[in-house]
């Protein structure tokens, strides 16, 4: 009985226990990167939904409609070659990490950089499906891995803060 009741309280814990739903409020606004300035900037977007925690700085998922085209997005802001969706809770349904892996391996669905380092060593990166839909989600990139393994910051990243050092 207390296996099946241990089981039960990790499985709350991991699905539900430490996510949060937030708002724009929260976390700002849907944002790119500017081919043109390379600093983030706000996009168009309506029917926002997010989940975040603070038990870890890639707990981020977010789902959002946006009028804007791919063509035009594309023109204007930072695309993302590599992009890999991380899964969300079963309940928070309108993030599909397959669907949204898929169609970004398909070439559907285009990602952009949202923002760079929204905390040291993790992007904020935005996908957008033809059909208007967009994703967001929070991605670790290659300052983090090298910092969160332990080694020192490579050439061109920002200095690591002294607390994941």
């Amino acid at each position: 009985m207390s296996a099946i009741i241990a089981g039960f309280a990790m499985y709350y814990l991991q699905v539900y226990a430490y996510y949060d739903k937030v708002t724009t409020e929260d976390v700002g606004e849907v944002q790119l990167v500017s081919v043109i300035s390379g600093q983030s900037e706000p996009i168009l977007f309506e029917n926002f939904k997010a989940i975040d925690s603070d038990s870890s700085p890639i707990r981020f998922r977010a789902c959002f409609d946006t009028p804007l085209s791919q063509a035009m997005l594309t023109e204007t802001y930072t695309i993302l070659p590599q992009a890999e969706p991380l899964v969300a809770p079963s309940w928070f349904d309108c993030f599909d990490a397959r669907e949204i892996g898929e169609a970004l391996e398909s070439g559907d669905a285009i990602a952009f950089m949202g923002v760079e380092n929204i905390s040291y060593g993790i992007d904020r990166i935005v996908a957008i499906m033809p059909d208007g839909r967009g994703f967001s989600w929070h991605q670790i990139n290659a300052c983090g891995e090298t910092v969160f393994d332990g080694n020192p910051a490579p050439e061109g990243c920002p200095p690591a803060p002294e607390r994941v050092q």
